[in-house]
């Protein structure tokens, strides 16, 4: 039960951060066509209250994956949670290092007082949401993966399922 309860609160929450993350990449485009003060006051408006309430999620994924990985560490699907654990880490790693120092620095900032480098800030900011996505992305297919190995496992072990041996080479085929 602890295990199933821990999975389906990795996967919400992985989920919402997935969501968030996906919008980012959605408006990047558009986001490279504003102008400095304009992409400054989305960044400083659009995405108010964003941190603490995505954050949460985030926090709750990553530590959701890494007890459902603890849980598992002796069972067959270990190795795919590890990786989505992993995966989070990564993540949050990418924040901390390519979007959290561009956020401390554009809020104190100004249309007036708006660098001239601040175009770096921007790609910065928006490639570190990019690598993040495609880091939860893989995150969430390789949770999903153990969660069906599971499944799979558990059906085989109460003889609910039989291994499908016309598709294999006859060296995979056991008697």
């Amino acid at each position: 039960m602890i295990v199933r309860v821990t999975r389906w609160t990795n996967l919400i929450s992985a989920g919402i951060t997935l969501g968030a993350l996906f919008a980012h990449v959605l408006e990047l485009p558009n986001k490279f066509s504003l102008d400095g003060p304009l992409w400054l006051a989305v960044q400083q408006h659009l995405y108010w209250g964003w941190g603490p309430f995505i954050g949460a999620f985030e926090v709750i994924a990553i530590g959701s994956a890494i007890f459902l990985a603890y849980l598992l560490r002796h069972e067959f699907t270990f190795r795919r949670t590890a990786m989505a654990a992993a995966l989070m880490l990564a993540a949050l790693a990418v924040f901390f290092l390519l979007n959290a120092p561009v956020n401390q620095a554009f809020a104190g900032w100004t249309a007036a007082t708006l660098p001239p480098d601040w175009p770096d800030y921007r790609l910065r900011w928006e490639v570190g949401h990019a690598i993040s996505f495609v880091l939860f992305l893989a995150a969430i297919i390789s949770m999903v993966n153990a969660w069906l190995e599971d499944k799979l496992v558990a059906a085989f072990q109460e003889g609910k399922a039989k291994p499908n041996t016309s598709a294999m080479r006859p060296s995979m085929v056991h008697s």
